[in-house]
């Protein structure tokens, strides 16, 4: 078995953002020559996530609404964890979201049902950000 390991990095050009690493992901698995087996993406902050969905517009801002409904923003001040930042929201927002999502590799090709794509959702952005590829298989 093969084992294939890269860190993307992403600087979102907003405090939140939802970003189509899916092309990304798939030069990850061209390099990594694997045929079979599973693709592992996961968030390396704990203020950002990853996960599988639509690639639509309207679904990413009902994604926005949806979330800053759950856990709003401001004001700051209703969240214990703030004090030295103001990104409780942030954290809040990415356990809804999930760290990672792992897609099987067949073929060489990543094993997508209809319309997925793999996304980076940043909650506290305006930095620089990694995302773990991790790869196994043959």
């Amino acid at each position: 078995m093969k084992s294939f390991r890269k860190e993307l990095w992403f600087k979102a050009p907003s405090r939140r953002a939802y970003i189509n690493i899916t092309p990304e992901v798939d030069a990850c698995l061209r390099e990594s020559g694997i045929r079979e087996g599973l693709c592992l993406v996961n968030a390396m902050h704990i203020t950002a996530s990853v996960f599988i969905n639509d690639d639509e517009r309207g679904l990413h801002a009902d994604f926005e609404h949806w979330l800053e409904q759950l856990a709003p923003e401001k004001p700051h001040s209703q969240y214990a964890h703030n004090g030295a930042e103001d990104n409780a929201d942030a954290h809040l927002k990415r356990q809804i979201m999930g760290r990672e999502v792992v897609v099987a590799v067949t073929e060489g090709r990543l094993d997508f049902g209809p319309w997925e794509q793999i996304f980076y959702g940043e909650f506290d952005g305006l930095r620089n950000k990694r995302v773990l590829v991790k790869i196994i298989g043959e």
